[in-house]
């Protein structure tokens, strides 16, 4: 995907932080040359990337759901199809169902991308509603109140 619209981000004045991991990192890494663009094949400082974004792209496993709620960006979910039970679809729309992201299926792509988030990028009033509504999901002790429960189970 981000290959395919590196033009179209460019001509919207979007600037890109591309994790693509290290298996495509030698494939991606001549983008990195584009003065809009910063290809990495790891973020050990994720924090600082999430900091930096006005809006988030991602997968949708559970852990990056959970962090994108507690993050409160604007997100864009696009579960990758080739997961056990489709979970990421099921995880994506978890947070879609209560307004806090937009999903679009890897397969709609081609198709839907560019007009969604342009939809996106062209509304503060729309960016700043999903990230109030997806910060409302976040669960920010959620390691601390399972560990909680797991010791009065152990106490039983």
């Amino acid at each position: 995907l981000i290959e395919s619209e590196l033009e179209y981000l460019d001509a919207n004045n979007v600037q890109v932080i591309w994790q693509c991991g290290k298996l495509y990192y030698n494939t991606y890494k001549v983008y990195d040359e584009n003065e809009h663009v910063q290809v990495h094949a790891f973020l050990n400082k994720m924090d600082l990337a999430y900091a930096a974004a006005d809006i988030i792209i991602s997968r949708a496993g559970a852990s990056s759901v959970s962090e994108l709620c507690i993050v409160g960006k604007p997100t864009v979910f696009i579960p990758s199809p080739n997961v056990a039970e489709d979970h990421q679809t099921k995880n994506a729309m978890a947070i879609v169902e209560k307004r806090g992201a937009i999903m679009i299926k890897e397969n709609d792509l081609e198709e839907t991308f560019e007009s969604q988030f342009s939809e996106l990028l062209n509304s503060e009033e729309k960016q700043h509603s999903l990230s109030k509504n997806i910060k409302e999901l976040a669960l920010e002790n959620a390691t601390r109140d399972i560990a909680n429960q797991v010791e009065k189970l152990l106490k039983k």
